[in-house]
């Protein structure tokens, strides 16, 4: 069996003109131009996953609806002909690290061991092929990074092994039940660097800046973070994803049970052109194989002058050249370098077990009951689940209408970074959407039909008193009542409290006053009336700070189920309403039959 994918070495004077024009545009296009065209088609089709598939104003109301207009849900199914989070399951360490944490099969499992078991016969192929960060970077290397040469530094350093311990840190933290993974792992860290970079240039671009979300120190230590992982080349060409990467860490492993695998035949001549093209370090100064590392991109196979590389099957005899010609210093491991992976796996628990300890000492005691509770999207596991599920990839932000989530700040510490909060002064969750299940890559946020997303109840309307306009006796403000009957949720009643009675206990007529009254039992906490009273009462007219009609969230008051209908939630609740009420004793029921 052979998979040589890559154009063999011709001298220049005999290239073609397709070769000349591959030369023209870097030289691992020339060796290996089929892998370049598999990252440029990968990159692309993740941009438009992320920028066109996520972006929600593609919608348009759907005409004659019935119940509700399903234009925002309709047009996600239509634009996903791939799942929108199609790379982030393909991340293994996505599923691996949540799965760890929360103790819970995670459904982007199955796509994780797809992956490794495609891996197996192209090594470490999602580094070398498809992952969109990977090809970033090798811009990012060959447009500035190239250029900067002051930073370089060498190819063996305490470095060298980072990912290993970065990744062992990463487990052991999940396996304390705190989700640090979203920090490292290659793809939620790309797609919430693009989030906060480049996605608010978009809707500005294309709705305006007065829809921009407001910015706040998360932004900015993603976009930290993000600078960071691009700027490592400077040190070193993909310094990233060479050293420092977790989820290449993963792929590591995997290839020790390759099948395929690069070797060398004794024609080789030394000549080291292999070694200076290969993006990943993964080539002995023998020229053979550090086979955790190679990922089969196939860049020295092209520029082999005599054509002594092969990639085939691992059993398969070729004529090998002999290792250790020149010798090489990677030999068998001395005491000096038992020694480091020693100090380097204490490092990668210690540090784990700092990750969960800090991660948890600064999060948010979800015992107390008083406690400050965020809005959560529709389908959201219960919190506990919640943070040990969410990967903080953005890509609930990106999908969600009218930006109707946030990525939380400080407030439940490092443990809530960047998880998704509803935050209704700023818009309310649109009736015709689910998109934020949808587009989830670990089951965070259930997956929910629209039927199931509308009594998915996420929080609880509260009115103040103290400021609400009709409480205050200002004026006769209805508008939170208008905006949830015009949702189809008629959970909020304008109707008369304050009702004064007379001396035998019966009403007065045209006493108290007319005011707004939140019914609990249909109240699903959307947040579309606080959008209204906020725009209009605070935003516009200045009556009062904050709104007047806040949703909160906590016991009691969200519905946070693992697996279950919300509808059938809804119903079995109906019913014992209605079996209350039946035994309610009646007005009379204090009479002898006779008398009733």
């Amino acid at each position: 069996m052979r998979l040589d994918l890559f154009l063999p070495f011709v001298k220049k004077n005999k290239a073609g003109a397709v070769r000349r024009w591959l030369s023209r545009i870097g030289p691992t296009w020339l060796s290996s131009p089929v892998r370049r065209v598999i990252q440029t088609v990968c990159f692309v089709a993740f941009f438009v996953l992320f920028f066109y598939v996520c972006w929600p104003y593609t919608a348009r109301p759907v005409e004659g609806a019935k119940d509700w207009p399903s234009h925002y849900a309709n047009d996600l199914a239509r634009k996903e002909k791939v799942a929108a989070e199609f790379f982030l399951v393909i991340d293994p360490l996505v599923s691996l690290s949540t799965a760890l944490a929360s103790r819970a099969w995670v459904w982007s499992l199955t796509s994780a061991g797809i992956i490794l078991l495609v891996c197996v016969f192209v090594p470490r192929g999602f580094c070398g092929y498809l992952c969109p960060l990977g090809t970033l970077i090798d811009l990012f290397d060959w447009s500035i990074g190239s250029r900067v040469k002051r930073f370089r530094v060498g190819d063996n350093g305490w470095w060298v092994h980072i990912k290993y311990y970065v990744l062992l840190a990463t487990l052991v933290a999940a396996a304390c039940g705190v989700l640090v993974s979203g920090f490292v792992a290659a793809i939620p860290v790309l797609t919430r660097g693009l989030l906060f970079a480049i996605s608010p240039w978009q809707t500005a671009l294309q709705r305006g800046w007065h829809l921009v979300p407001p910015v706040h120190a998360g932004h900015f230590v993603s976009l930290a973070l993000f600078a960071v992982v691009l700027g490592l080349g400077l040190l070193k060409p993909r310094f990233w994803c060479r050293y420092v990467c977790p989820s290449g860490a993963v792929f590591s492993f995997g290839n020790l049970f390759r099948v395929t695998e690069r070797k060398v035949e004794s024609s080789c001549i030394n000549c080291n052109k292999c070694v200076e093209i290969c993006p990943f370090d993964a080539i002995k100064p023998d020229f053979l194989t550090r086979t955790t590392d190679c990922t089969l991109c196939q860049s020295c196979g092209g520029v082999c002058p005599t054509q002594a590389i092969k990639f085939v099957e691992r059993w398969n005899l070729v004529q090998l050249k002999l290792p250790n010609d020149p010798p090489t210093g990677d030999g068998p491991l001395g005491r000096r370098g038992f020694l480091a992976a020693g100090i380097g796996f204490a490092s990668g628990v210690l540090g784990g077990l700092g990750l969960a300890v800090a991660g948890k000492a600064s999060g948010a005691n979800l015992d107390d009951p008083n406690a400050w509770r965020p809005v959560r999207p529709p389908g959201s596991v219960r919190e506990d689940k919640f943070l040990q599920m969410c990967i903080r990839c953005g890509e609930c932000f990106k999908a969600c209408p009218n930006d109707v989530l946030h990525p939380l700040r400080f407030q439940q510490g490092l443990d809530g970074l960047w998880t998704p909060h509803v935050v209704a002064d700023w818009a309310g969750c649109e009736s015709s959407c689910n998109a934020c299940g949808q587009v989830c890559p670990t089951g965070a946020i259930r997956a929910l039909p629209l039927e199931e997303k509308r009594v998915a109840r996420i929080g609880l309307a509260a009115v103040n008193l103290q400021t609400c306009l009709p409480y205050a006796g200002r004026e006769a403000c209805q508008l939170c009542v208008d905006e949830c009957h015009h949702a189809g949720y008629h959970a909020i009643e304008f109707t008369r409290v304050g009702t004064e009675v007379d001396s035998a206990g019966n009403p007065i007529e045209d006493s108290g006053f007319l005011a707004p009254v939140v019914l609990s039992d249909k109240c699903v906490g959307c947040g579309l009336c606080q959008t209204r009273c906020y725009g209009i009462n605070v935003a516009d007219k200045g009556f009062f700070p904050e709104s007047a009609i806040v949703i909160v969230a906590g016991t009691g008051k969200e519905d946070r189920i693992m697996t279950g209908s919300y509808v059938a939630l809804r119903e079995a609740e109906r019913t014992a309403r209605g079996a209350d009420r039946q035994q309610q004793p009646t007005p009379d029921s204090y009479l002898p039959d006779f008398l009733k």
